[in-house]
């Protein structure tokens, strides 16, 4: 997995890697080059304790390692500094990857940043480069909202997201321990974790899920008929097939949510006979930069 250069990764965080096309300096040369890269020792190096990403995988860091083995580390890290060393801010997987590589130095830029505006630039970096399972990013967010007082539409503007996205994620870290573990391992999708969210029993059809390999839209069909079955709520569950049943077809809807779900913002799609057409709405030219990265196959 070769390196390149991060894009879009917001305001904050692109500033302060900003002059990262200069070449690194050594550690003892700070007050030459200051505000540029330079090269850290690794050991002097800490994890961010609030990081949001959970797992890392093991084979694309072995690969990413490589990579660094050939090439070197093509892009600092961003640090803040801690007592005699320092955390990361932005860059674990490249300084886990360069440890694995061997290096006894890897190249870095040196911010004082707070604890908050850490948090912040961590999220962004993770959700931007689309590292993050749905869950670790709900927490990420819930972090921002609890610990340091965002709201739900701050958090989406920060991270270029819709409201409606954020507050779905949100909404995962409401479910059973059993549903969400299953998320967090990749056993169950997002689209089947907020289908079953719908369900009288989350977590009984999680494990029907994974047992018969149900698909998205399949889960959504037997959260709706658990629904509708009598017992507390079915009126309420007949309202809703019923209000299902005037909206656009059903499997168009879950269309929608799933690519709403990897894009994070509201998705239409119009489907004429043979043809149609796919609309997808943004709040902000940074969502529109995000939406034209990701057609141009640009690396975020």
């Amino acid at each position: 997995m070769s390196e390149r250069p991060a894009k879009g990764l917001g305001m904050g965080l692109q500033a302060l890697l900003g002059e990262a096309g200069r070449a690194p300096a050594p550690e003892g040369q700070q007050n030459e080059s200051r505000g540029g890269p330079r090269e850290i020792e690794i050991g002097r190096i800490r994890p961010n304790p609030e990081q949001p990403r959970i797992l890392f995988d093991e084979a694309a860091l072995e690969e990413l390692a490589e990579s660094i083995r050939e090439r070197g580390v093509l892009q600092p890290i961003l640090l803040r500094p801690d007592g005699d060393g320092y955390i990361i801010v932005a860059g674990e997987r490249r300084w886990r990857a360069a440890q694995r590589a061997r290096l006894h130095a890897i190249p870095a830029i040196v911010r004082d940043i707070d604890e908050s505006t850490t948090a912040e630039l961590a999220l962004i970096e993770n959700i931007q480069r689309e590292d993050l399972n749905p869950l670790e990013e709900a927490q990420g967010y819930k972090q921002l909202i609890k610990r340091h007082g965002h709201t739900q539409d701050g958090v989406a503007g920060l991270v270029h997201k819709s409201r409606s996205h954020v507050a779905n994620l949100l909404r995962l870290l409401e479910l059973p321990e059993f549903v969400r573990q299953s998320l967090l391992q990749g056993d169950i999708s997002m689209g089947h974790a907020r289908a079953a969210a719908n369900a009288p029993d989350p977590e009984a059809l999680t494990r029907e899920v994974i047992r018969k390999g149900l698909s998205v839209r399949q889960t959504e069909d037997q959260a709706r008929r658990e629904k509708l079955r009598p017992g507390p709520g079915a009126a309420i569950g007949r309202a809703s097939a019923r209000n299902a049943g005037k909206a656009a077809d059903a499997d168009l809807q879950a269309l929608e949510r799933q690519l709403g779900d990897i894009l994070g913002l509201k998705v239409q799609v119009s489907n004429r006979g043979q043809g149609g057409s796919v609309t997808l709405y943004y709040s902000s030219l940074d969502q529109l930069d995000m939406i034209c990265q990701r057609l141009s196959g640009e690396q975020i």
